[in-house]
């Protein structure tokens, strides 16, 4: 690995001591009030060699090696781990360079494998060598030969998106969460102030508060700004990162659900969001903001012969719905085409949810008491992201159909579906 790796680890130790100290405000000030400066000064420069040991160390014991047919990682001081990647089980490589990665010109590697919980990772290693593995591991997934992937390098990249800087901005300040986040951290901490005249619980109030407010309107124009899709043989890539750079695969025939967000302020520009699921896999976003025209161009390449059905053609629950979700039965929808399962949920921030009929794994029927006396029942479609969407409040007669239909479709999509293969 890169020699800048040590510093990846060599912060632990110094946790260890914030963590005690944080645990136990009073107790560490009364500690460190009975010790004279150059004790505290010597065990400051302890902790310190601590971590440069211990950063220096996990370095020295960590490996990696390619195989013909798998990627190896080892790891581990005193307990050794040895992680055995098979290359026709990787389905995405990411490459991601937080903000001092960037500057010491190093990149880590997350590795997605199809059945695996999370993620493994290359930390750190240099730019340009990041970059060469990533490429040779993803031809080497795709089926070329050992002496041939390197030759390969990386696959061509045609451009589908790019989501101005200005934009984004925008469709963050048309977004009700963080107002209501921010309202919020300036109403309760002095309400609980009057009530407790507590310090520590009006901060540890307020903090959490300005800390979801900031992490849903900064922190996502820092993570999503210039945000970039492009598509290529082994799948959809996607750039983004202001301080930390992220270059994301979404990997072709993995993703089993698209979700259309439009947030109500969003709907008279005619903005939308589009999210996945993909299967074993982290990756969630795929346009943090677009038209919906280019959206659906976007999700066309995703999901090949997918359309994203029209507001006209989504039916509604019967009006004796009214009796089981007041007002909000208006927000359901349900539209079936020839490929995918569709949907829609919400009056003030509408969710559109498309399965296509070869990734539907389970179909149920399901009827509260009161579902059963006003005659609906809710239609329930399982993916392989272990994701349930949901039609809700259909008539009963129709669900009892759709349950049938939607098994054949499912059976024969997966029938007809071509194989996941990349590069082709």
């Amino acid at each position: 690995m890169h020699p800048f790796t040590p510093l990846r680890r060599a912060w632990a130790p110094v946790a260890v001591v914030v963590g005690w100290a944080v645990h136990d405000p009073s107790g560490a000030q009364r500690r460190a009030a009975e010790l004279t400066a150059t004790t505290l000064l010597l065990g400051l420069a302890a902790v310190l060699v601590a971590g440069a040991v211990y950063g220096l160390l996990s370095w020295w014991f960590t490996h990696f090696a390619v195989t013909d047919t798998e990627l190896r990682i080892r790891t581990g001081l005193l307990f050794r781990r040895t992680a055995h990647i098979r290359l026709d089980r990787l389905q995405a490589v990411d490459v991601t360079q937080p903000l001092v990665a960037r500057i010491a010109g190093v990149a880590k590697l997350k590795l997605d494998v199809v059945g695996a919980d999370k993620k493994d990772e290359l930390a750190y290693l240099g730019q340009e060598e990041a970059a060469v593995l990533r490429a040779e591991l993803l031809a080497r997934a795709a089926g070329f030969a050992p002496e041939q992937a390197r030759e390969v390098g990386e696959a061509p990249v045609r451009g589908l998106l790019h989501v101005p800087p200005r934009m984004l901005a925008v469709s963050l300040l048309l977004t009700g969460g963080p107002w209501a986040m921010l309202v919020a951290a300036l109403v309760v901490p002095p309400l609980l102030w009057m009530a407790t005249h507590s310090v520590w619980t009006v901060i540890a109030t307020g903090l959490p508060m300005l800390g979801g407010a900031f992490a849903s309107s900064a922190g996502r124009f820092i993570g999503e700004y210039d945000w970039r899709v492009g598509e290529s043989p082994d799948g959809l890539r996607i750039d983004h990162g202001l301080l930390d750079k992220a270059h994301e695969t979404v990997p072709p025939g993995r993703v089993q659900t698209v979700r259309v967000v439009e947030p109500m302020l969003w709907r008279r520009r005619g903005w939308v969001r589009v999210e996945l699921d993909v299967a074993g896999s982290s990756n969630s976003v795929l346009v943090p903001v677009a038209t919906r025209e280019v959206a659906e161009s976007v999700i066309s390449g995703i999901l090949p012969g997918v359309r994203v059905p029209a507001s006209d053609e989504f039916s509604r629950p019967p009006t004796r719905a009214w009796w089981c979700v007041p007002v909000w039965w208006r927000g359901f929808g349900l539209a079936v085409t020839d490929t995918v399962f569709a949907a829609r949920h919400g009056l003030l921030r509408r969710r559109t949810s498309l399965v296509p009929h070869a990734k539907v794994q389970s179909v149920r029927l399901m009827q509260g008491p009161w579902e059963r006396y006003r005659g609906v029942a809710d239609i329930l479609v399982d993916t392989g992201a272990n994701k349930t969407v949901t039609a809700r409040l259909r008539p009963a007669e129709e669900a009892a159909r759709l349950l049938e239909a939607q098994a054949d479709r499912s059976r024969t999509g997966r029938r007809e579906a071509a194989p996941d293969r990349w590069m082709t």
